[in-house]
């Protein structure tokens, strides 16, 4: 019999997953499936990125590098970050790792453990408490409220530090509902981050992806150069999920001990990978550009279609590319997300499997096509209304 360690029992998954392979039986079977789960871009790669890595593997670039990353890629990554962040950062403040879930994992680890407390967002990624609890530390959430447009309440978060407080995560633009955090909440994380002295992990792997406005970090306040760890990384931004790439940018002493980490756990990132991702940020943006153009065309499009349902309502997200309407007159979310795919044909995700917050909603990613999302809008209505 298999007696795998206690610590395992607190490790969890990711919902999206277990839903894609369910729709897959339903396909297997002969259903039509509209897939709205998976949040993951429905472009490829730009050629020039994939050119870039075609053009490193035939010159040789299959062996191991060094396990921050190669110097070409550290220095692309703290140009970037220096330009798009107002802040000065050096190729030493960067660890590139194999996709950005290593960074929430590295980062963790590193600093909390039995005793400890990390307050990340409710909803939010489920990844975030997942780790946290892996780590023996307490999660503790912070809640993010639709009359606040998902963004959370600095006077709710002042009242849930204390002396244990060792790491607060968040992620604007935001997963699962779209929502950004606003200056204001942003200035006072920084000044209780400065006083209390916890760290701050900024998820910005959607920060190319915004709607309207600029993005803004929290690592451009006062003090918070010294205690921000950024994660961000290649998937979303230019379609690179099966690519593996992504990086974080954090004070020298965490880069160091993030990259002790990885080279415990997966050594380094291949070189073709890396050299790829430098095209990425030094070559053409026109690619990104014209994705998010599209993106905001088809959320405007499932927005309006999700609020014409009776007992649906949905925000506008101002990043991201997921919607994450409120479906609770119509009863459970969890039933109704089963319902969606076993009746009607549509996979997407509960909002609770992001936490209690996100109990009473659902979110749709819309990278799919108009015409899937269109039939999408109709198989929803059918569902919950009828015709």
């Amino acid at each position: 019999m298999l007696n795998l360690a206690e610590r395992m029992s607190k490790l969890g998954t990711e919902s999206a997953f277990d839903v894609l392979v369910r729709a897959r039986a339903l396909e297997a079977q002969g259903r039509d499936v509209v897939h709205l789960e998976i949040g993951e871009p429905d472009f490829d790669t730009p050629e020039h990125i994939v050119e870039a890595g075609v053009e490193a593997l035939r010159s040789g670039q299959t062996h191991y590098t060094p396990t921050a990353g190669i110097p070409e890629l550290r220095g692309a990554i703290a140009t970037e970050i220096s330009r798009t962040r107002g802040v000065s950062v050096g190729p030493e403040h960067v660890v590139v790792t194999p996709g950005g879930k290593p960074i929430m994992f590295f980062v963790i680890l590193a600093l909390a453990g039995p005793g400890d407390e990390v307050i990340y967002p409710d909803p939010g990624f489920p990844i975030y408490e997942s780790v946290i609890s892996f780590a023996g530390a307490t999660p503790v959430p912070l809640r993010l409220r639709e009359e606040n447009a998902f963004g959370f309440d600095p006077d709710e978060l002042a009242a849930l530090v204390t002396e244990r407080t060792k790491l607060v995560i968040i992620n604007s633009p935001h997963n699962p509902t779209g929502g950004i955090i606003s200056t204001a909440a942003l200035d006072e994380l920084a000044r209780l981050a400065v006083e209390r002295g916890f760290m701050v992990m900024s998820d910005e792997i959607y920060s190319r992806m915004l709607y309207e406005g600029s993005h803004e970090s929290v690592i451009t306040r006062p003090g918070m150069l010294d205690q921000t760890i950024i994660l961000d990384g290649f998937s979303k931004t230019y379609a690179m999920t099966g690519w593996r790439l992504g990086f974080g940018v954090m004070p020298e002493p965490m880069a160091q001990a993030v990259t002790r980490l990885a080279v415990n756990c997966n050594s380094c990132v291949p070189g073709f990978t890396q050299l790829a991702g430098v095209a990425a940020l030094t070559g053409p943006q026109e690619p990104v550009e014209r994705m998010v153009a599209e993106f905001r065309r088809r959320r405007d499009d499932v927005v309006a279609g999700l609020n014409d349902i009776p007992g649906v309502s949905c925000l506008t997200p101002a990043g991201a590319f997921y919607v994450f309407p409120n479906v609770s007159q119509h009863g459970d979310s969890a039933e109704i997300a089963d319902r969606l795919l076993q009746e009607g044909g549509v996979a997407l995700l509960n909002g609770g499997a992001f936490g209690r917050g996100g109990d009473g909603y659902l979110r749709l990613s819309y990278a799919n096509s108009l015409e899937n999302l269109e039939k999408a809008l109709t198989r929803i209505r059918e569902t919950l209304v009828g015709a």
